[in-house]
């Protein structure tokens, strides 16, 4: 059974990086796809852009704001005719750097957007795919949802709630025939990442990896899906070992300085004003 072609696929945070490489492969596979942004002028490029690979329906979106996410998804129903089959949690910030140095307006954006979003859009979407007992959801967190560095502090929190979340609800709604998969990328080549340093553990993934692993995961399904797959046992042994230990891998790997010390906050500067003001519809 194809679980892609033919279905209708929501991605939040589609009009860039892992959500716009996201919508695209779904579209080569068949899927009717509707992408959401809180940037309008980027949202309307993306639309023109994707539609020259398959159906595609864009709208405004602040998964932040629950009636801005309900009037999204119900656009995305009236717009493709029917029911969404499958939902892409993907839309995200990543505040880097000392945490005592982070604004108020930062943490909350992160914990709004990473986590709160990623609640909305699954309560909101569940009932209709209990209902007809079959559906997918699938949450984009990160490598720093099990294996979290120094510079990561609000960031990680995040991800591991949506890791936490994403686990517990598979289990959950498992006997309503629903499935739900977490995705583990690591550093991704995005905005996310400006001026950071591209080497090492650093050293980025390109966006339509992860999306091979997304859409992979809906041909078959599974709990966590991890970019690459063998990541997948880092994280754990990495979780268990003690202070010493973990620090020491810290500072072997790099990863102890990398969003600390080896950030250019001259270049990251148009990415941390955008993402501490990421709630709310923006129109250029």
């Amino acid at each position: 059974m194809d679980r892609v072609r033919g279905r209708t696929v929501v991605v939040t945070g589609g009009a860039r990086g892992i959500g716009f490489a996201t919508a695209k492969a779904l579209l080569v596979r068949g899927a009717l796809v509707v992408i959401g942004d809180r940037d309008a002028a980027a949202l309307h490029e993306a639309v023109a852009e994707l539609s020259l690979t398959g159906a595609v329906l864009g709208y405004p979106l602040d998964v932040a704001n629950r009636d801005s996410f309900a009037q999204f998804l119900g656009l995305a129903r009236s717009g493709s005719g029917g029911g969404i089959d499958v939902m892409i949690n993907n839309a995200g910030v990543m505040p880097v750097g000392p945490f005592t140095d982070q604004p108020a307006q930062a943490i909350r954006s992160a914990l709004e957007v990473n986590l709160y979003g990623v609640l909305n859009g699954c309560q909101l979407v569940l009932p209709e795919m209990v209902a007809r007992r079959r559906g997918h959801i699938v949450n984009i967190a990160s490598m720093a949802g099990v294996m979290a560095i120094p510079g990561q502090v609000v960031y990680a929190a995040t991800k591991y709630g949506v890791v936490g979340l994403s686990v517990a609800l598979a289990d959950e709604i498992a006997p309503h025939g629903v499935q739900v998969s977490v995705v583990l990328p690591p550093f991704t080549q995005t905005d996310l990442i400006a001026g950071t340093k591209a080497s090492g553990v650093g050293r980025p993934v390109e966006p339509d990896v992860v999306a091979a692993a997304i859409v992979s995961a809906l041909d078959k399904p599974r709990t966590q899906v991890s970019v690459p797959r063998p990541a997948r046992f880092v994280g754990p042994v990495v979780s268990m070992l003690g202070a010493r230990g973990r620090r020491w891998f810290n500072r072997r790997i790099g990863a102890d300085t990398l969003l600390l010390d080896d950030i250019d906050h001259a270049e990251r500067a148009f990415y941390e004003r955008r993402a501490q003001s990421a709630m709310g519809v923006v129109e250029r």
